[in-house]
């Protein structure tokens, strides 16, 4: 049984691993270019490479793997079977039709919703109670391939994406382990998606990272852990982008405040008026600052009660 896994981030090392203990045969790992990162742009190897590195299996880094040597490189590894996870580019037919078990992806949501880039940002931010990993067959259009395997985990009230990212990429690892030897067996009957029922999590976009006071606190707290650790929601204070790393319901809101009115700073944190509710902004940074807890930016005395977050008061403000 020859393989190849297609990775990048995090999320596909624990399905990297389970292969290699599992001892298949992985001819080859193909991965995403090495990227910069950081401040300082230091070009690194993407997670998947490392443990492919660590383990001596030959790694191969496409720009486009769509491309003809991309195909021709594939082709030549001769697999019986292709395993992705959170690959980050789309497979052409050229290379779904190479391997005679198939292409297979572990997808991050519970299918036919949330196909796409960003389906644990999405669930979050639209206020899931569950989740879970989806094992299916991959075909032209984007995550609609035929069903193999599921498996749901509830959504705490305090997961976020990072959170949410580790637990899923062990459960991703778990239905591998499951999956293949019924599959290589031929016991796998695959269940189509119900396209009605599809819906989309594209990767997110500057503008959806943008904080907007006049909804409800719940709906404003969903948005906040659907961005943290990644990308982190954001606001405007004083004209200068300010970050929310964290916040949490407040359990009243005076009358009279008006949505991104800031009405008390406390060692608890601070307490913002939303469309319907409040928050209490916990973890914050300041446009150029470090990020630190709201209860130590609010003994600087450096925000004062009355003031209203949100407000972008020119165009040279500068993001983070």
């Amino acid at each position: 049984m020859r393989v190849i896994f297609m990775g990048t981030p995090a999320f596909a090392v624990p399905s990297l691993l389970t292969l290699i203990e599992e001892g298949y045969n992985i001819v080859s790992v193909i991965t995403q270019p090495d990227r910069p990162v950081g401040r300082k742009r230091i070009l690194t190897p993407p997670p998947v490479k490392e443990v492919a590195i660590e383990h001596n299996i030959p790694v191969y880094q496409p720009d486009k793997i769509r491309l003809e040597e991309g195909i021709h490189y594939v082709r030549s590894m001769e697999p019986d079977l292709i395993v992705t996870a959170a690959f980050g580019q789309i497979l052409p037919k050229e290379i779904l039709e190479i391997p005679k078990f198939g292409c297979i992806n572990v997808h991050a949501s519970l299918l036919p919703k949330y196909r796409g880039g960003a389906p644990i940002h999405q669930a979050l931010i639209d206020g899931e109670t569950e989740t879970g990993v989806t094992i299916m067959y991959m075909v032209e259009a984007l995550d609609a391939g035929d069903m193999i395997n599921s498996r749901s985990i509830p959504i705490t009230d305090n997961d976020h994406v990072g959170s949410l990212f580790e637990k899923l990429s062990q459960v991703g690892a778990e239905l591998v382990k499951e999956t293949l030897p019924a599959l290589i067996q031929g016991k796998i009957t695959p269940v189509p998606q119900n396209e009605e029922q599809a819906t989309f999590a594209p990767n997110i976009k500057r503008e959806q990272e943008e904080i907007d006071w006049s909804r409800s606190a719940v709906e404003i707290r969903n948005q906040i852990r659907g961005m943290h650790p990644w990308p982190v929601a954001f606001t405007y204070w004083r004209g200068q982008a300010f970050k929310v790393w964290w916040a949490e319901l407040a359990e009243n809101t005076p009358e009279g405040k008006e949505p991104g009115e800031v009405w008390d700073l406390t060692a608890e944190g601070i307490f913002i008026a939303t469309g319907s509710g409040s928050l209490r902004l916990t973890d914050i940074q300041p446009a150029g600052k470090k990020r630190l807890a709201a209860s130590d930016f609010v003994r600087g005395r450096q925000m004062n009660i009355g003031e209203f977050l949100g407000e972008k008061k020119s165009e040279s403000s500068t993001l983070l």
